[in-house]
């Protein structure tokens, strides 16, 4: 099987104009259109109404870590902040005590959700946006 990661890295390092070139030889040598599902998914989105305008939504890749409330475990919850955003006590202090408060903002699904985790070990509310 091929190093799947090795081929991402070398597709990470394509320009546009490459990129372009690849896919043109790939739907040569393989008799194939990528240009095909885009065209069937804007036909569908355009006369599927409301139900094929949520499936054409994408999913949300960007969150925001919110602190609602802190609980009954202040120190704790400072700690962790202090270990999620790698600030100063007195800044990570400042944040928790001026909850509900954004810790985070615009990371990955899984970084917001370990986050959270964090947060609510210790007592925490909060909410992922």
């Amino acid at each position: 099987m091929a190093d799947l990661s090795a081929i991402k890295e070398q597709l990470d390092g394509l320009t546009l104009l490459e990129a372009a070139e690849l896919v043109k030889m790939l739907e040569e040598a393989w008799g194939v259109s990528a240009a095909a599902p885009v065209a069937m998914a804007a036909a569908g989105a355009a006369g599927g109404g409301a139900a094929a305008a949520a499936e054409a939504e994408e999913e949300q890749t960007e969150f925001d870590v919110v602190l609602a409330d802190i609980g009954a475990k202040k120190i704790n919850v400072i700690k962790a902040v202090r270990a999620i955003t790698n600030l100063g006590l007195k800044e990570a202090k400042e944040v928790v005590e001026s909850a509900p408060s954004t810790i985070l903002q615009a990371i990955s699904k899984d970084a917001a959700a370990d986050a959270k985790a964090k947060l609510e070990a210790e007592g925490a509310t909060v909410q992922l946006k």
